[in-house]
């Protein structure tokens, strides 16, 4: 089968690799669908993710097919059923590294619960944390929006982690694929003031459009005098980027025992804080990774909004290539005015 890998940090190529070899609680998935990731995917192609050092891997962790085969021990998926989060964890033998290759013709999913109901939902037995987020996703939802769950259900689990709720005051700094779900979902949580900061024109319109309130340029002079124009500092700030700079630049924004929460892979080792700047009391939120049982249970109520029209994978998919096409839209993604890049297989 094919897959897609980084051969070495900046070359991308289409490779052979033998078709993946399940266990008794995998079921194979023909891939139909998927999305390259503007943080993470982007980090693994330029060399540069935390913690990741060994190339040639296997590429994506957004993706979405149809069940090809099951194996004996699987209650869950059934042949035909559309499941999101596939992935090839272990792709060694082939001789790549895990990017965690959802790029790649044939992926697999392990079935969580029927591990758990055998009682071998352990490492011991080869369980994983990300096998609770790998799901049927209902027939009527369409294709690409069983894609954008990846990061839907991750945004919609920020929201937890980060304690964020009904009639609250925010800002959101990005208005990237991330920060326009967490603009969407705010308002559709019934958020009182949704604000969002982004460089680009046309993602700030877009951010409008999507439900923000206020939009403001990175450098507006209206962005440091928010607080005292609207008579109140803000319950919180998301920092959809993962930089320090945006970091200490909210804290001046937030109240007493306000929040900033940052969400992704922050750019570097250290954060110097500039506490000073802020309230005497405040939280600080690292969300790096996803809370799994949270995103597992995010599924759910996204789906409802998607059945009932509130969210739309229209408005979040800038461009379509082929996956065969994977520089073309490595490179439509390179140009930072692109939200989601679809793959077609």
């Amino acid at each position: 089968m094919f897959s897609v890998s980084v051969t070495e940090p900046g070359k991308v190529a289409i490779v052979e690799i033998p078709d993946p070899e399940p266990g008794p609680y995998d079921a194979v998935i023909k891939t139909e669908l998927a999305f390259l990731c503007n943080a993470t995917d982007r980090k693994l192609i330029e060399g540069h993710f935390p913690g990741v050092e060994d190339y040639p891997l296997l590429l994506g962790h957004e993706s979405v097919g149809i069940v090809d085969s099951v194996g004996e021990k699987v209650t869950t998926f059934k042949p035909g059923q559309r499941v999101v989060g596939g992935l090839l964890l272990d792709p060694k033998m082939s001789g790549y590294y895990s990017g965690w290759g959802g790029f790649s013709e044939f992926i697999l999913v392990k079935d969580h619960q029927a591990m758990v109901n055998d009682g071998v939902a352990d490492q011991e037995h080869g369980w994983d944390e990300l096998f609770q987020i790998q799901k049927v996703v209902p027939k009527e939802i369409p294709v690409e929006a069983a894609g954008l769950l990846c990061t839907w259900r991750e945004v919609y689990a920020g929201f937890r982690d980060f304690g964020l709720g009904p009639g609250e005051e925010i800002i959101i700094f990005g208005a990237g694929p991330v920060g326009l779900s967490f603009v969407k979902f705010a308002r559709l949580f019934g958020m009182k003031f949704i604000g969002c900061v982004d460089p680009d024109q046309g993602k700030r319109e877009k951010a409008i459009a999507l439900g923000a309130d206020n939009v403001f340029a990175p450098d507006d002079k209206e962005l440091c005098r928010l607080a005292q124009r609207r008579g109140r500092p803000l319950d919180a700030v998301v920092d959809a980027v993962g930089r320090e700079s945006i970091i200490n630049s909210a804290l001046p924004m937030i109240k007493m025992a306000g929040s900033v929460c940052v969400y992704g892979v922050i750019d570097a080792p250290d954060i110097n804080l500039a506490k000073n700047s802020g309230p005497y009391n405040f939280n600080l939120f690292v969300h790096q990774w996803p809370t799994r049982a949270y995103e597992a249970a995010a599924q759910e109520p996204i789906c409802r909004w998607i059945k009932d029209g509130k969210l739309k994978f229209e408005d979040f998919i800038t461009a379509e290539f082929k996956i065969t096409q994977i520089q073309d839209a490595i490179d439509c993604v390179k140009y930072g005015n692109a939200l989601k890049v679809a793959l077609r297989f």
